[in-house]
């Protein structure tokens, strides 16, 4: 008896597998494109808001509407917003120096050497664990006799009591990266321990600073509430600033959006370029050692 094969049926298994997997792949792409407009569609609204004239700003659109560029144009060339923007700045940078020339240290020593223990490498984030609400009276007071209430400086000193611990913890798992060996040679060809850590493993763990700096710039820059009770008129942040526009006519929403807007793309920006080495150091702390 003779069997008849037909190219049809054999084809057909590997025409289904194909239609299978075209299927996992338009699935996954309309999962992904869900979540890239899920993401995108508040920046979009803001965006939109940012660009619309006072007339259409109840219109819930983001479209049909003639754009303008008034409400840019009053927030940065008609109100003091410029220099809220700088003094954000002025805070972030003051907060990421002075925790890294802290933490940087701290972090090695809890690395290479263990210091103090476990229980140590906790307890140095115990101001985590408590409201700020706790902290203001002593640091207002402080602030005021000092003569510094109502400057940057008192604001990032502030900054200081929650980020810097959180650095240290960030930077423990770099400095547990970099190989001992590299340290132990430099020593052997005549470098004392200091000049090891400055010239070895400080530039080994350069994406790990930058990290590093980068996470503690912008938890200084979104920080509202020492702001708003150590900060006024001149040494103002970007989040109070923002929180202005919310007046007793109600909220100046074109306004808004642009400073919203001008305060988030800076570190959305930045932080797309070492979003991997912020994911590693926040765990690395904690597993290592």
């Amino acid at each position: 008896m003779t069997t008849v094969t037909r190219p049809w049926a054999m084809a057909l298994p590997a025409r289904r597998a194909l239609t299978r997997r075209h299927l996992g792949i338009g699935l996954r792409l309309s999962l992904l494109g869900l979540s890239a407009f899920l993401v995108l569609f508040p920046f979009l609204w803001v965006l939109a808001a940012s660009l619309k004239p006072p007339v259409e700003l109840n219109r819930p659109s983001l479209w049909g509407f003639a754009p303008t560029a008034a409400n840019w144009a009053e927030v940065w060339l008609g109100s003091p917003f410029p220099r809220y923007f700088l003094n954000s700045i002025v805070v972030g940078v003051l907060t990421v120096g002075i925790s890294l020339l802290v933490g940087a240290p701290a972090a090695y020593a809890f690395s290479r050497f263990r210091t103090g223990g476990t229980w140590l490498r906790f307890l140095i984030l115990a101001a985590q664990m408590l409201p700020p609400a706790l902290f203001i009276i002593p640091f207002f007071l402080m602030a005021y006799y000092t003569g510094l209430l109502d400057t940057v400086w008192a604001v990032a000193a502030a900054h200081l009591t929650f980020i810097a611990p959180l650095v240290t913890w960030f930077l423990i798992g770099f400095f547990e990266d970099v190989p001992r060996d590299l340290e132990e040679q430099a020593m052997v060809d005549g470098c004392t321990r200091w000049q090891a850590f400055l010239r070895v493993v400080l530039p080994a763990a350069r994406p790990g600073l930058g990290a590093a700096g980068l996470f503690a710039f912008i938890m200084s820059w979104n920080e509202m509430f020492y702001a708003l009770m150590l900060a006024g008129g001149h040494s103002k942040t970007l989040p109070v600033a923002i929180a202005g526009y919310w007046t007793f006519r109600g909220v100046e929403l074109g306004k808004m959006s642009v400073a919203i807007l001008s305060a988030a793309l800076p570190v959305l920006v930045a932080s797309f370029f070492v979003q991997r080495f912020l994911i590693r150091g926040l765990g690395g702390g904690a597993i290592k050692g």
